[in-house]
């Protein structure tokens, strides 16, 4: 199955020039959405997770799933504010200011092997974020992936441990 063929290109969203790759018209295909869980789990195994970390928000969508179906547990990494009790953060810089991504302080132990899971990758900024996070707190990242990567804006780059994406668009 060609999983391109279930994701709806929407132009000049969220604003003018920007082309936006819907994941939620692949999310209500169950035949698609079967086989994208199947895919993404079998990239993912080999990397033999405790934890899938879902990036905020709609590598939630991704993420707890595709832990539940390999059997492992799932973090959240959210945006300043959205989690309740302490917290651990990472500042960011965006191309026009900062952003922060939080993870709860006792959602990972040291040592254990969390993934990095969201539904896009891009320039690469919010998916290095978590990943410097979850390393700042002792975990493991051995790898991160997506159902989508923008391969034209070079997001892999800034990465530094092994990515996979099932989809991949070169413009």
């Amino acid at each position: 199955m060609n999983l391109k063929d279930h994701i709806a290109a929407i132009p000049d969203f969220p604003k003018p020039g920007i082309l936006f790759y819907d994941v939620s018209t692949l999310l209500r295909h169950p035949d698609a959405w079967q086989v994208a869980m199947g895919r993404l789990s079998s990239t993912v195994r080999r990397w033999q997770p405790d934890l899938l970390a879902g990036v905020e928000s709609r590598g939630f969508l991704l993420a707890a799933p595709l832990a539940l179906k390999l059997g492992c547990g799932f973090v959240m990494l959210r945006k300043r504010g959205k989690l309740p009790g302490k917290v651990i953060g990472h500042d960011y810089a965006l191309e026009y200011g900062t952003d922060r991504l939080e993870i709860q302080a006792d959602a990972v132990t040291p040592g254990q092997r969390v993934v990095v899971v969201d539904d896009l990758l891009a320039t690469g900024g919010t998916m290095a974020a978590g990943i410097t996070l979850l390393q700042s707190i002792g975990a493991e990242v051995p790898g991160a992936a997506a159902l989508i990567e923008l391969n034209f804006l070079g997001g892999r780059k800034k990465l530094n441990v092994p990515f996979e994406s099932l989809i991949a668009y070169d413009e």
